[in-house]
């Protein structure tokens, strides 16, 4: 299961009870408070783990609360304060307050933490209160109650890369010819129902991410079929490869899915309408033995060139067209400067 988007209610450890006690030993008269502190209470953390892919963890758990504080006892021994609790998610998290909406952080980098809730503090004891007009004060604090919100986790995938397209235009079949990703395949609309990531190699020193991402259909942006649900993916990519049927057994005009998805693209956000792209004939394959498929080719390509857009024929049947795909990524990402989520 993948799970992308959550809401999880964290609370900070509770501060331990200041303690009241008086020094008792033998022949020392009035030997005044000796009541110690109450520990602080822990703190919930959250840390980006590039290990992780899903937020699927939280799914079976949605309440955490760090340790309390240990409470003060006599003899000036204060309470023990109580342990931190870190909880991991996949990097790429956006960290929201479900209720404020205020963003709290972006964990994009391994290892990056982020206070979620702090713990509460410990309350004083009663030799805190020793004054010299108040030698045997007979109060102390109690511990603090620990701070409670509700976070909403969103997660963003970081690739450099993304493929969008139709369902079944064969997004997963390129992303499994250039990585050893092994996305589910098969001729039925909406096979994939998660992105998949596979890191590319460039070259002997460098490589990239490029992510999968499920079909779009005309209304994504709205909510319809699966593609509105993974659309932030997409926030995140240097490039999108807007990959195009040339099946005629589809009964659409490549030219017209082009502009549906990049209708979507800009319904969803104009940041991401403005994302670089490269157009990718897909199939190029069937264009051999089928005038319609040749037809539809002409007509992206001849598009294509009319708009100063990119262009590229492929096929993941064949490899055709993907050494030549593979350049043209590195030549865009040495342009915009490569990121380190394939590292």
């Amino acid at each position: 299961m993948f799970v992308d988007e959550i809401d999880i209610f964290v609370k900070g450890g509770d501060g331990g009870a200041g303690c009241v006690s008086f020094r008792r030993e033998k022949f020392v008269p009035r030997g005044g408070p000796d009541g110690g502190d109450g520990g602080d209470g822990g703190s919930i953390w959250l840390e980006a783990d590039p290990a992780l892919t899903t937020l699927l963890d939280f799914h079976y758990r949605r309440h955490y609360h760090a340790e309390r504080g240990q409470h003060g006892q006599g003899s000036n021994r204060h309470g023990a304060s109580g342990d931190d609790l870190v909880l991991r998610v996949p990097l790429g998290t956006v960290v929201t307050d479900r209720d404020t909406r205020d963003h709290l952080g972006d964990l994009v980098s391994p290892g990056q933490r982020l206070l979620a809730v702090p713990g509460a503090r410990g309350g004083r004891g009663n030799a805190r209160f020793a004054t010299s007009t108040n030698q045997a004060p007979r109060r102390a604090d109690l511990g603090r109650p620990g701070p409670e919100r509700w976070l909403h986790l969103e997660l963003k995938l970081l690739a450099d890369v993304g493929v969008v397209g139709f369902p079944n235009a064969g997004k997963s079949t390129l992303v499994s010819r250039l990585s050893a990703a092994r996305p589910k395949i098969a001729d039925y609309p909406f096979t994939t129902l998660a992105p998949t990531l596979g890191i590319v190699r460039a070259d002997a020193d460098r490589s990239f991410v490029i992510a999968d991402l499920p079909g779009l259909i005309p209304g994504a942006a709205e909510g319809r079929g699966l593609g509105h649900q993974f659309l932030r993916h997409t926030e995140r990519t240097r490039l999108l490869l807007h990959l195009l049927d040339l099946d005629p057994s589809t009964g659409r005009d490549p030219v017209d899915d082009l502009a549906v998805i990049d209708g979507e693209l800009a319904a969803y956000s104009a940041a991401l309408a403005a994302r670089p792209q490269i157009v990718l004939a897909g199939k190029v394959d069937l264009c051999e033995g089928d005038p319609q498929a040749a037809a539809a080719l002409e007509r992206i390509r001849r598009h294509c060139l009319a708009a100063s857009r990119p262009f590229l024929a492929v096929s993941a049947a064949t490899g055709r067209g993907l050494p030549e795909l593979v350049r043209a990524i590195a030549r865009h990402l040495d342009r915009v400067g490569w990121s380190r989520a394939a590292s």
